[in-house]
Protein backbone atom coordinates (compact mmCIF):
# COMPACT_ATOMS: atom_id res chain seq x y z
CA UNK A 1 0.00 0.00 0.00
CA UNK A 2 1.49 3.49 -1.05
CA UNK A 3 1.70 6.22 1.64
CA UNK A 4 -1.17 8.21 -0.55
CA UNK A 5 -3.25 5.27 0.36
CA UNK A 6 -2.34 5.01 3.45
CA UNK A 7 -2.90 8.35 4.47
CA UNK A 8 -6.19 8.39 2.74
CA UNK A 9 -7.37 5.32 4.96
CA UNK A 10 -6.23 7.42 7.99
CA UNK A 11 -8.54 10.67 7.00
CA UNK A 12 -11.74 8.19 6.22
CA UNK A 13 -11.47 6.14 9.23
CA UNK A 14 -11.90 7.01 13.02
CA UNK A 15 -10.11 4.03 13.85
CA UNK A 16 -6.44 3.37 14.51
CA UNK A 17 -4.90 2.65 11.07
CA UNK A 18 -1.31 1.15 11.95
CA UNK A 19 1.64 0.88 9.24
CA UNK A 20 5.05 -1.06 8.67
CA UNK A 21 6.03 1.71 9.91
CA UNK A 22 4.30 2.62 12.74
CA UNK A 23 5.70 2.32 16.41
CA UNK A 24 3.24 -1.22 18.23
CA UNK A 25 3.06 -2.31 14.23
CA UNK A 26 4.63 -5.85 15.51
CA UNK A 27 2.20 -5.98 18.18
CA UNK A 28 -0.68 -5.10 16.31
CA UNK A 29 0.40 -7.99 13.45
CA UNK A 30 0.12 -10.81 16.32
CA UNK A 31 -1.92 -13.33 16.44
CA UNK A 32 -2.99 -16.53 18.38
CA UNK A 33 -1.18 -19.11 16.63
CA UNK A 34 2.51 -18.25 16.95
CA UNK A 35 3.57 -20.23 14.23
CA UNK A 36 2.07 -17.44 11.87
CA UNK A 37 4.62 -14.14 11.49
CA UNK A 38 3.23 -12.31 8.23
CA UNK A 39 3.56 -8.40 7.93
CA UNK A 40 0.39 -6.66 6.14
CA UNK A 41 0.55 -3.49 4.11
CA UNK A 42 -1.28 -2.14 7.13
CA UNK A 43 -3.94 -2.77 9.67
CA UNK A 44 -7.28 -0.83 9.89
CA UNK A 45 -8.67 -1.10 13.55
CA UNK A 46 -11.65 -0.07 12.58
CA UNK A 47 -14.09 2.07 14.79
CA UNK A 48 -17.92 1.02 13.69
CA UNK A 49 -19.16 -0.44 10.79
CA UNK A 50 -18.79 2.90 8.54
CA UNK A 51 -15.27 2.47 9.35
CA UNK A 52 -14.99 -1.77 8.09
CA UNK A 53 -17.31 0.16 4.95
CA UNK A 54 -14.51 2.50 4.49
CA UNK A 55 -11.74 0.12 4.77
CA UNK A 56 -13.46 -2.12 1.61
CA UNK A 57 -14.13 0.71 -0.15
CA UNK A 58 -10.24 2.34 0.04
CA UNK A 59 -8.88 -1.44 -0.82
CA UNK A 60 -11.40 -1.88 -3.89
CA UNK A 61 -9.80 1.04 -5.46
CA UNK A 62 -6.32 0.53 -4.60
CA UNK A 63 -6.64 -2.90 -5.91
CA UNK A 64 -5.17 -4.54 -2.39
CA UNK A 65 -5.51 -7.38 -1.04
CA UNK A 66 -8.31 -7.48 1.74
CA UNK A 67 -7.92 -9.74 4.56
CA UNK A 68 -10.34 -9.69 7.70
CA UNK A 69 -9.27 -10.17 11.69
CA UNK A 70 -11.79 -10.64 14.80
CA UNK A 71 -10.40 -12.74 17.52
CA UNK A 72 -7.48 -14.00 15.57
CA UNK A 73 -7.36 -17.47 16.54
CA UNK A 74 -7.89 -19.15 13.38
CA UNK A 75 -5.28 -21.59 13.40
CA UNK A 76 -4.12 -21.42 9.77
CA UNK A 77 -3.69 -17.35 10.23
CA UNK A 78 -6.36 -16.26 7.81
CA UNK A 79 -6.98 -12.81 9.33
CA UNK A 80 -3.09 -11.73 9.01
CA UNK A 81 -1.90 -11.95 5.32
CA UNK A 82 1.42 -10.41 3.78
CA UNK A 83 0.93 -7.46 1.94
CA UNK A 84 -2.44 -7.19 2.51
CA UNK A 85 -5.22 -4.61 3.97
CA UNK A 86 -6.02 -6.35 7.63
CA UNK A 87 -9.68 -5.04 8.78
CA UNK A 88 -9.46 -5.26 12.39
CA UNK A 89 -12.68 -5.57 13.95
CA UNK A 90 -11.57 -6.02 18.12
CA UNK A 91 -11.27 -2.26 18.45
CA UNK A 92 -14.51 -0.27 18.31
CA UNK A 93 -16.10 -3.53 17.43
CA UNK A 94 -16.00 -5.32 20.54
CA UNK A 95 -18.94 -5.10 22.58
CA UNK A 96 -22.20 -6.83 23.77
CA UNK A 97 -25.55 -5.73 24.24
CA UNK A 98 -28.10 -8.20 26.17
CA UNK A 99 -31.77 -8.23 26.22
CA UNK A 100 -32.94 -10.40 29.03
CA UNK A 101 -36.70 -10.06 28.22
CA UNK A 102 -36.23 -11.65 24.84
CA UNK A 103 -33.35 -13.34 25.51
CA UNK A 104 -31.36 -12.23 22.77
CA UNK A 105 -27.62 -10.70 22.61
CA UNK A 106 -26.42 -8.21 19.82
CA UNK A 107 -22.78 -9.03 19.74
CA UNK A 108 -20.59 -6.86 17.81
CA UNK A 109 -17.99 -8.36 15.30
CA UNK A 110 -15.23 -8.07 17.06
CA UNK A 111 -15.94 -9.74 20.36
CA UNK A 112 -15.04 -12.76 22.42
CA UNK A 113 -16.47 -15.33 23.11
CA UNK A 114 -15.84 -14.07 26.65
CA UNK A 115 -17.09 -10.90 26.43
CA UNK A 116 -20.73 -12.42 25.45
CA UNK A 117 -20.32 -15.13 28.51
CA UNK A 118 -19.33 -12.47 30.87
CA UNK A 119 -22.39 -10.03 29.68
CA UNK A 120 -25.37 -12.84 29.33
CA UNK A 121 -24.11 -14.63 32.13
CA UNK A 122 -24.99 -11.72 34.17
CA UNK A 123 -28.41 -12.95 33.08
CA UNK A 124 -28.54 -16.03 33.72
CA UNK A 125 -28.03 -16.35 30.50
CA UNK A 126 -25.85 -18.47 27.21
CA UNK A 127 -25.69 -19.65 23.71
CA UNK A 128 -23.35 -22.10 22.83
CA UNK A 129 -20.39 -21.40 21.71
CA UNK A 130 -16.51 -22.64 22.07
CA UNK A 131 -14.56 -23.85 24.98
CA UNK A 132 -12.32 -20.97 25.12
CA UNK A 133 -13.26 -17.37 26.09
CA UNK A 134 -10.45 -15.70 24.07
CA UNK A 135 -11.86 -17.35 20.79
CA UNK A 136 -13.15 -14.61 18.06
CA UNK A 137 -17.24 -14.98 17.97
CA UNK A 138 -16.81 -14.02 14.48
CA UNK A 139 -15.04 -16.71 13.04
CA UNK A 140 -16.45 -19.32 15.07
CA UNK A 141 -19.92 -18.39 14.68
CA UNK A 142 -19.16 -18.18 10.67
CA UNK A 143 -17.78 -21.98 10.87
CA UNK A 144 -21.07 -23.17 12.49
CA UNK A 145 -19.56 -23.06 16.23
CA UNK A 146 -19.79 -26.28 18.60
CA UNK A 147 -18.89 -26.35 22.79
CA UNK A 148 -20.31 -27.11 26.02
CA UNK A 149 -23.79 -26.44 25.44
CA UNK A 150 -23.99 -27.92 21.88
CA UNK A 151 -25.75 -31.14 22.75
CA UNK A 152 -28.48 -29.20 25.23
CA UNK A 153 -28.90 -26.49 22.66
CA UNK A 154 -27.22 -27.29 19.43
CA UNK A 155 -24.70 -25.79 17.21
CA UNK A 156 -23.66 -21.34 16.80
CA UNK A 157 -25.78 -21.17 14.30
CA UNK A 158 -28.78 -22.54 15.53
CA UNK A 159 -28.81 -19.75 17.90
CA UNK A 160 -28.09 -16.68 15.01
CA UNK A 161 -31.18 -14.38 14.30
CA UNK A 162 -29.56 -12.11 12.24
CA UNK A 163 -26.27 -10.46 10.83
CA UNK A 164 -25.03 -7.21 9.89
CA UNK A 165 -23.07 -7.72 6.95
CA UNK A 166 -20.95 -5.53 4.79
CA UNK A 167 -20.90 -6.91 1.63
CA UNK A 168 -17.90 -6.62 -1.10
CA UNK A 169 -18.86 -3.27 -2.18
CA UNK A 170 -19.08 -1.17 0.65
CA UNK A 171 -22.70 -1.55 0.97
CA UNK A 172 -24.65 -3.51 4.33
CA UNK A 173 -27.25 -5.42 4.61
CA UNK A 174 -29.06 -7.48 7.59
CA UNK A 175 -29.41 -11.17 6.90
CA UNK A 176 -32.31 -13.18 9.07
CA UNK A 177 -34.86 -15.72 7.94
CA UNK A 178 -36.98 -12.38 6.64
CA UNK A 179 -34.13 -10.89 4.71
CA UNK A 180 -31.57 -11.55 2.40
CA UNK A 181 -32.54 -15.44 3.57
CA UNK A 182 -30.13 -17.08 0.94
CA UNK A 183 -27.18 -14.61 3.08
CA UNK A 184 -28.71 -16.08 5.99
CA UNK A 185 -28.79 -20.00 5.12
CA UNK A 186 -24.51 -19.27 3.67
CA UNK A 187 -23.87 -17.19 6.54
CA UNK A 188 -24.35 -20.08 9.32
CA UNK A 189 -21.55 -22.12 8.49
CA UNK A 190 -20.29 -20.66 4.98
CA UNK A 191 -17.07 -19.34 7.52
CA UNK A 192 -15.98 -15.54 6.07
CA UNK A 193 -16.90 -15.85 1.74
CA UNK A 194 -20.23 -13.41 1.69
CA UNK A 195 -18.87 -10.45 3.69
CA UNK A 196 -17.58 -8.90 7.10
CA UNK A 197 -20.39 -9.87 9.77
CA UNK A 198 -20.15 -6.55 11.70
CA UNK A 199 -23.05 -7.40 14.42
CA UNK A 200 -24.74 -11.01 15.77
CA UNK A 201 -27.93 -11.57 17.22
CA UNK A 202 -28.03 -14.95 19.30
CA UNK A 203 -30.63 -16.51 20.83
CA UNK A 204 -29.69 -17.03 24.63
CA UNK A 205 -31.04 -19.65 27.04
CA UNK A 206 -31.39 -19.94 31.16
CA UNK A 207 -27.24 -21.52 31.77
CA UNK A 208 -26.37 -20.34 34.91
CA UNK A 209 -24.10 -22.91 37.45
CA UNK A 210 -23.21 -25.73 35.01
CA UNK A 211 -21.60 -29.34 36.44
CA UNK A 212 -17.97 -29.09 35.16
CA UNK A 213 -16.42 -32.94 35.92
CA UNK A 214 -12.80 -34.22 34.44
CA UNK A 215 -12.02 -38.33 34.08
CA UNK A 216 -8.50 -39.07 33.23
CA UNK A 217 -7.92 -42.81 32.76
CA UNK A 218 -4.08 -44.10 32.24
CA UNK A 219 -3.36 -44.16 28.18
CA UNK A 220 -3.41 -48.66 28.08
CA UNK A 221 -6.91 -47.95 28.45
CA UNK A 222 -8.24 -45.99 25.55
CA UNK A 223 -9.42 -48.75 24.23
CA UNK A 224 -11.50 -49.25 26.44
CA UNK A 225 -12.58 -46.22 27.38
CA UNK A 226 -13.40 -44.98 23.31
CA UNK A 227 -15.45 -48.33 23.32
CA UNK A 228 -18.00 -47.24 26.51
CA UNK A 229 -17.31 -43.25 25.80
CA UNK A 230 -19.04 -44.33 22.26
CA UNK A 231 -21.80 -45.60 23.32
CA UNK A 232 -22.80 -43.72 26.76
CA UNK A 233 -22.76 -40.00 25.53
CA UNK A 234 -24.72 -40.21 22.44
CA UNK A 235 -27.50 -42.49 24.60
CA UNK A 236 -26.92 -39.75 27.70
CA UNK A 237 -29.67 -36.91 28.47
CA UNK A 238 -28.68 -34.10 26.06
CA UNK A 239 -27.81 -31.42 28.94
CA UNK A 240 -24.80 -33.66 29.62
CA UNK A 241 -22.24 -33.10 26.76
CA UNK A 242 -18.48 -34.56 27.08
CA UNK A 243 -15.48 -33.86 24.89
CA UNK A 244 -13.01 -36.91 24.42
CA UNK A 245 -9.16 -35.77 24.55
CA UNK A 246 -5.94 -37.00 24.72
CA UNK A 247 -3.58 -34.74 26.56
CA UNK A 248 -0.20 -34.87 28.77
CA UNK A 249 -1.68 -34.06 32.58
CA UNK A 250 -0.54 -29.97 33.47
CA UNK A 251 1.07 -29.16 35.99
CA UNK A 252 -1.13 -27.92 38.79
CA UNK A 253 -4.76 -27.89 40.43
CA UNK A 254 -7.01 -29.45 40.37
CA UNK A 255 -4.94 -32.48 39.34
CA UNK A 256 -2.82 -34.11 42.33
CA UNK A 257 1.24 -34.00 41.98
CA UNK A 258 1.90 -37.72 41.24
CA UNK A 259 0.07 -37.18 37.85
CA UNK A 260 1.64 -34.41 36.48
CA UNK A 261 3.27 -34.86 33.79
CA UNK A 262 1.17 -37.80 33.00
CA UNK A 263 0.16 -38.95 29.20
CA UNK A 264 -3.91 -39.99 30.04
CA UNK A 265 -7.19 -40.11 27.72
CA UNK A 266 -10.00 -38.45 29.24
CA UNK A 267 -13.31 -36.77 29.20
CA UNK A 268 -14.03 -32.81 30.01
CA UNK A 269 -17.66 -32.88 30.96
CA UNK A 270 -20.07 -30.16 31.28
CA UNK A 271 -24.02 -30.29 32.16
CA UNK A 272 -26.89 -28.12 32.17
CA UNK A 273 -28.85 -30.45 34.42
CA UNK A 274 -28.62 -30.10 38.09
CA UNK A 275 -25.21 -29.21 39.75
CA UNK A 276 -25.80 -30.85 43.49
CA UNK A 277 -23.28 -32.66 45.22
CA UNK A 278 -25.78 -35.87 45.49
CA UNK A 279 -26.70 -35.31 41.39
CA UNK A 280 -23.53 -35.10 40.40
CA UNK A 281 -21.62 -38.27 42.14
CA UNK A 282 -24.66 -40.46 40.53
CA UNK A 283 -24.44 -39.01 37.25
CA UNK A 284 -20.54 -39.67 37.10
CA UNK A 285 -20.72 -43.57 38.51
CA UNK A 286 -20.49 -44.82 34.93
CA UNK A 287 -17.10 -43.38 34.32
CA UNK A 288 -15.63 -46.60 36.03
CA UNK A 289 -17.58 -48.79 33.85
CA UNK A 290 -14.66 -48.50 31.36
CA UNK A 291 -11.60 -49.20 33.65
CA UNK A 292 -11.00 -47.10 36.99
CA UNK A 293 -9.94 -43.38 36.50
CA UNK A 294 -6.79 -42.65 37.77
CA UNK A 295 -8.75 -39.05 38.51
CA UNK A 296 -11.90 -37.66 38.69
CA UNK A 297 -13.29 -34.75 39.81
CA UNK A 298 -16.75 -32.63 39.68
CA UNK A 299 -17.85 -29.19 40.85
CA UNK A 300 -20.55 -26.87 40.37
CA UNK A 301 -19.42 -23.73 38.59
CA UNK A 302 -20.55 -20.76 36.89
CA UNK A 303 -21.18 -20.96 33.13
CA UNK A 304 -17.89 -18.55 32.48
CA UNK A 305 -15.50 -20.59 35.04
CA UNK A 306 -15.83 -23.71 32.03
CA UNK A 307 -15.10 -21.23 29.36
CA UNK A 308 -12.12 -19.87 30.45
CA UNK A 309 -10.82 -22.89 32.31
CA UNK A 310 -8.39 -23.51 29.23
CA UNK A 311 -6.97 -19.83 28.93
CA UNK A 312 -4.10 -19.69 31.04
CA UNK A 313 -3.23 -23.93 29.66
CA UNK A 314 -2.66 -22.61 25.51
CA UNK A 315 -2.46 -18.46 26.21
CA UNK A 316 -1.84 -16.57 23.03
CA UNK A 317 1.72 -17.27 21.51
CA UNK A 318 1.79 -21.11 20.80
CA UNK A 319 2.85 -22.99 18.26
CA UNK A 320 -0.08 -24.61 16.45
CA UNK A 321 -0.75 -26.93 13.92
CA UNK A 322 -4.04 -28.75 13.41
CA UNK A 323 -6.12 -30.77 11.07
CA UNK A 324 -9.90 -32.23 12.12
CA UNK A 325 -12.57 -34.27 10.53
CA UNK A 326 -15.76 -35.34 11.05
CA UNK A 327 -16.80 -38.50 12.46
CA UNK A 328 -20.10 -40.51 12.82
CA UNK A 329 -19.07 -43.62 14.66
CA UNK A 330 -15.91 -44.32 16.23
CA UNK A 331 -13.71 -47.44 14.86
CA UNK A 332 -11.99 -50.02 15.92
CA UNK A 333 -9.46 -48.80 13.37
CA UNK A 334 -9.75 -45.25 14.85
CA UNK A 335 -9.09 -46.59 18.54
CA UNK A 336 -5.80 -48.23 17.15
CA UNK A 337 -4.62 -44.80 15.97
CA UNK A 338 -5.96 -42.90 18.54
CA UNK A 339 -3.75 -45.10 20.56
CA UNK A 340 -0.35 -44.89 18.70
CA UNK A 341 -0.32 -41.15 18.36
CA UNK A 342 -1.22 -40.47 21.85
CA UNK A 343 2.04 -42.41 22.85
CA UNK A 344 3.47 -40.35 20.08
CA UNK A 345 2.87 -37.08 21.31
CA UNK A 346 5.64 -34.95 20.38
CA UNK A 347 4.71 -32.39 23.63
CA UNK A 348 3.15 -31.96 26.69
CA UNK A 349 0.54 -29.36 24.88
CA UNK A 350 -0.11 -31.64 21.77
CA UNK A 351 -3.78 -32.86 22.00
CA UNK A 352 -6.50 -34.58 20.66
CA UNK A 353 -10.18 -33.96 20.78
CA UNK A 354 -13.98 -35.15 19.90
CA UNK A 355 -16.14 -32.89 20.36
CA UNK A 356 -20.08 -34.01 20.20
CA UNK A 357 -22.12 -32.25 17.99
CA UNK A 358 -24.96 -34.73 18.01
CA UNK A 359 -28.48 -33.97 20.37
CA UNK A 360 -29.97 -30.72 19.67
CA UNK A 361 -27.75 -30.09 16.66
CA UNK A 362 -29.26 -32.93 15.23
CA UNK A 363 -32.51 -31.57 15.06
CA UNK A 364 -32.33 -28.86 12.36
CA UNK A 365 -33.09 -30.41 8.82
CA UNK A 366 -29.76 -31.29 6.41
CA UNK A 367 -30.81 -27.81 4.26
CA UNK A 368 -31.17 -25.59 7.26
CA UNK A 369 -28.10 -24.37 6.85
CA UNK A 370 -24.69 -24.56 5.35
CA UNK A 371 -23.24 -26.78 8.03
CA UNK A 372 -23.34 -30.26 5.83
CA UNK A 373 -22.85 -32.41 8.43
CA UNK A 374 -26.27 -32.66 10.09
CA UNK A 375 -25.37 -36.56 10.65
CA UNK A 376 -22.14 -36.39 12.32
CA UNK A 377 -21.62 -37.52 15.70
CA UNK A 378 -18.40 -36.15 16.87
CA UNK A 379 -16.37 -32.98 15.39
CA UNK A 380 -12.10 -33.89 15.52
CA UNK A 381 -9.01 -32.08 15.79
CA UNK A 382 -6.01 -33.08 15.96
CA UNK A 383 -3.52 -30.06 17.52
CA UNK A 384 0.12 -29.97 17.10
CA UNK A 385 1.02 -27.40 20.10
CA UNK A 386 4.31 -26.05 21.69
CA UNK A 387 6.35 -23.41 23.36
CA UNK A 388 9.09 -23.48 21.11
CA UNK A 389 9.29 -21.99 16.84
CA UNK A 390 11.84 -24.78 16.89
CA UNK A 391 9.43 -27.66 17.39
CA UNK A 392 6.82 -26.57 14.39
CA UNK A 393 8.26 -29.19 12.20
CA UNK A 394 7.47 -31.73 14.90
CA UNK A 395 3.83 -30.48 15.51
CA UNK A 396 2.93 -30.20 11.82
CA UNK A 397 4.21 -33.70 11.23
CA UNK A 398 2.52 -35.68 14.40
CA UNK A 399 -0.94 -33.73 13.31
CA UNK A 400 -0.61 -34.38 9.83
CA UNK A 401 0.37 -38.09 10.06
CA UNK A 402 -2.18 -38.38 12.91
CA UNK A 403 -4.86 -37.12 9.96
CA UNK A 404 -3.46 -39.22 7.28
CA UNK A 405 -3.88 -42.66 9.27
CA UNK A 406 -7.15 -41.55 10.90
CA UNK A 407 -8.79 -39.94 8.22
CA UNK A 408 -9.79 -43.07 6.23
CA UNK A 409 -12.36 -43.52 9.40
CA UNK A 410 -13.92 -40.21 9.01
CA UNK A 411 -16.98 -39.14 6.73
CA UNK A 412 -14.49 -37.60 4.40
CA UNK A 413 -15.47 -33.71 5.81
CA UNK A 414 -14.14 -31.31 8.13
CA UNK A 415 -15.55 -28.44 10.40
CA UNK A 416 -14.50 -25.87 8.28
CA UNK A 417 -12.44 -23.58 11.25
CA UNK A 418 -10.16 -27.23 11.79
CA UNK A 419 -9.04 -27.10 8.22
CA UNK A 420 -4.98 -26.76 8.19
CA UNK A 421 -3.06 -23.95 6.96
CA UNK A 422 -1.99 -25.77 3.87
CA UNK A 423 -4.73 -28.07 2.97
CA UNK A 424 -5.91 -28.38 -0.57
CA UNK A 425 -9.29 -26.74 -2.13
CA UNK A 426 -10.86 -30.59 -1.96
CA UNK A 427 -11.31 -30.17 1.47
CA UNK A 428 -12.91 -27.46 1.13
CA UNK A 429 -15.76 -28.99 -0.99
CA UNK A 430 -15.94 -31.93 1.11
CA UNK A 431 -16.74 -29.80 3.72
CA UNK A 432 -19.83 -28.65 2.27
CA UNK A 433 -20.48 -31.78 0.41
CA UNK A 434 -23.77 -31.09 -1.74
CA UNK A 435 -23.85 -27.41 -0.47
CA UNK A 436 -20.76 -26.55 -2.16
CA UNK A 437 -22.72 -25.87 -5.31
CA UNK A 438 -25.57 -23.38 -3.40
CA UNK A 439 -22.49 -21.75 -1.78
CA UNK A 440 -21.37 -20.96 -5.02
CA UNK A 441 -23.94 -19.41 -6.38
CA UNK A 442 -24.72 -17.25 -3.10
CA UNK A 443 -21.09 -15.88 -3.52
CA UNK A 444 -21.28 -14.68 -6.96
CA UNK A 445 -24.52 -12.95 -5.61
CA UNK A 446 -22.89 -10.86 -3.21
CA UNK A 447 -18.88 -11.63 -3.69
CA UNK A 448 -18.74 -11.97 -7.19
CA UNK A 449 -14.78 -11.29 -7.58
CA UNK A 450 -13.84 -13.04 -4.94
CA UNK A 451 -12.81 -10.07 -2.32
CA UNK A 452 -13.32 -12.17 0.60
CA UNK A 453 -11.10 -15.00 -0.19
CA UNK A 454 -8.36 -15.46 2.81
CA UNK A 455 -10.74 -18.21 4.43
CA UNK A 456 -11.40 -21.54 3.67
CA UNK A 457 -12.61 -20.25 0.03
CA UNK A 458 -15.79 -20.87 -1.86
CA UNK A 459 -15.18 -19.82 -5.25
CA UNK A 460 -17.66 -17.87 -7.00
CA UNK A 461 -20.21 -19.61 -9.33
CA UNK A 462 -19.86 -19.43 -13.44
Amino acid sequence: MSSTALETLRERLRGEVIGPQDAGYDEARTIYNAMIDRRPAAIARCADRTDVRAAVRLARETGTDLAVCGGGHSGGGLGMIDDALVIDLSGGLRWVRVDPETRTALVGGGSQLGDLDHEAHGHGLATPAGVMSTTGVGGLTLGGGHGHLTRAYGLTIDNLLAADVVLADGSTVTASAEEHQDLFWALRGGGGNFGIVTAFRFALHPVDTVGLAVTLWDPEHIGAVLRWYREFLPAAPEDLNGFFATLTVPPGPPFPEEIHHRKMCGVVWCTTGPTDEETLAKLFVPVAEPAPPVFHFATPIPYPGIQTMFDELIPKGLQWYWRGDFFDRVTEDAIDVHRTFLERMPTELSTMHLYPVDGAAHRPGPMDTAWAYRDAVWSGVIGGVGTEPAEAGALRDWAVSYWDALHPQSMGGAYVNFIGQDEPQERVRATYRGHYERLAEVKRTYDPENVFHHNQNILPAG
